[in-house]
C-alpha cells in the first residue's frame, strides 16, 4: 500500500508517496531536513549548495555504518567459528572422559586409590 504525506525540508514542501508508514517518511525528511540546516546554519551557501552538501554528509555517514556493520558481520563470523571449534573440542573432550571412565581395569590388577 502506497503511504501519500507532505514533509518541509529547508522550508519547501514536498509530498511523498511510499509504501513505508508515514511516520518512518517523516523521520527520514526531517534528518535530511537536519543536515541541510547544519549546513545552511555552518556556512554562507545557497540553498541548492547546502542540498548537496547535507546530502554528502548524509552518503558519508551511511557508508561509515555499512564499513562498520561489515566489520562487525566479519567479527561475528570469527566468533561463530570459533564457538563452533571449540564445541567440537568440547565433544571430543567428553568422548574421551567418557572413554577413560568406561576403561575396565587389568583383570586382576587393583585400582590406585
Amino acid at each position: 500500500m502506497k503511504n501519500k504525506i507532505a514533509v518541509s525540508i529547508a522550508g519547501q514542501t514536498y509530498h511523498l508517496v511510499a509504501s513505508e508508514e508515514s511516520c518512518y517518511m517523516e523521520k527520514v525528511a526531517a534528518h535530511v531536513d537536519a543536515k541541510i540546516q547544519e549546513v545552511l546554519e555552518a556556512s554562507k551557501v545557497s540553498l541548492v549548495d547546502g542540498a548537496v552538501l547535507g546530502a554528502l554528509n548524509i552518503a558519508d555517514e551511511y557508508f561509515k555504518e555499512v564499513e562498520t556493520s561489515e566489520n562487525l558481520r566479519r567479527q561475528l563470523k570469527e566468533y561463530l567459528e570459533e564457538a563452533t571449534k571449540l564445541k567440537m573440542e568440547l565433544s571430543e573432550a567428553k568422548r574421551e572422559i567418557f572413554k577413560l571412565q568406561n576403561k575396565k581395569p587389568p583383570a586382576g590388577g587393583k585400582t590406585a586409590t
